[in-house]
């Protein structure tokens, strides 16, 4: 018989709870494309409206590991969000303006 995750979670140690919580938060910070779709409750043909194109050119984006970052932007926009590129260095992060959306 199956259990509920609550039910499970009573019995986790605090120590337990505090890293299925830094999982959970990681794995909603690095998700690919068309699970961050799935997370926003939008089905392909949804998105496809939104950003006039076919189903099946969401599907081909969603499976692509590179594109214009103009594509990437309208794609990100169509659910809502707004894109923004961070450079990553050993002693911080910077902001790249080059691509911002005029």
């Amino acid at each position: 018989m199956a259990k509920k995750f609550a039910e499970l979670e009573a019995r986790m140690s605090p120590e337990a709870r505090e890293q299925t919580q830094a999982l959970y938060h990681q794995h909603l910070q690095e998700m690919p494309l068309h699970e961050l779709r799935k997370a926003q409750a939008l089905s392909q043909e949804t998105l496809a409206k939104a950003l006039n194109i076919n189903q099946a050119a969401v599907s081909k984006m969603e499976r692509r590991t590179d594109m214009y970052i103009s594509t990437l932007r309208n794609y990100i926009q169509a659910m809502g969000g707004e894109l923004e590129i961070i450079a990553t260095f050993p002693d911080g992060q910077v902001k790249i303006e080059n691509f911002a959306h005029k």
